[in-house]
């Protein structure tokens, strides 16, 4: 109980932490956006499909739920037409695609429903937020 007082007496940091600013441009992010709590799941080092050499000389990343989800809206975004896509470099919109794939982080919100800590809910729902709007600008230019 005593350990519960010097934690409220502390006080908290707000930090924002969407991914695009007020006006719509990416913001840099930072080693602090990765989220602790999250259990990573670090992949097996004999991947069936891997050329060995690529296995010791590029680790994978740790993928968690919040990697997860970025991945996902970033593939969101490549199909909006608002970054490039790697393999070609060239930014090409496919807006049923862009659809399908917010309709997929919209069906993991469902389902993890009462399943994610604060922040990984947040961040859920920022992501969300932001695709839905991006894609009703992308319809509207077309």
């Amino acid at each position: 109980m005593a350990e519960e007082g010097e934690k409220q007496g502390k006080g908290f940091k707000v930090e924002d932490r969407r991914r695009f600013s007020e006006s719509g441009e990416a913001r840099e992010t930072t080693k602090t956006d990765e989220r602790p709590s999250d259990e990573p799941v670090r992949p097996s080092g004999g991947e069936a499909g891997a050329r060995p050499a690529e296995r010791s000389s590029e680790a994978l990343p740790e993928i968690n739920f919040s990697t997860f989800v970025i991945s996902l809206s970033t593939q969101a975004l490549m199909h909006l037409g608002e970054i490039a896509d790697p393999l070609s470099g060239k930014a090409e919109t496919d807006l049923p695609v862009a659809k399908q794939m917010i309709d997929i982080l919209s069906l993991l919100q469902v389902k993890t429903r009462g399943n994610l800590d604060s922040g990984e809910q947040q961040m859920l729902e920022d992501i969300l937020y932001d695709l839905r709007l991006r894609y009703v600008d992308a319809v509207k230019k077309k």
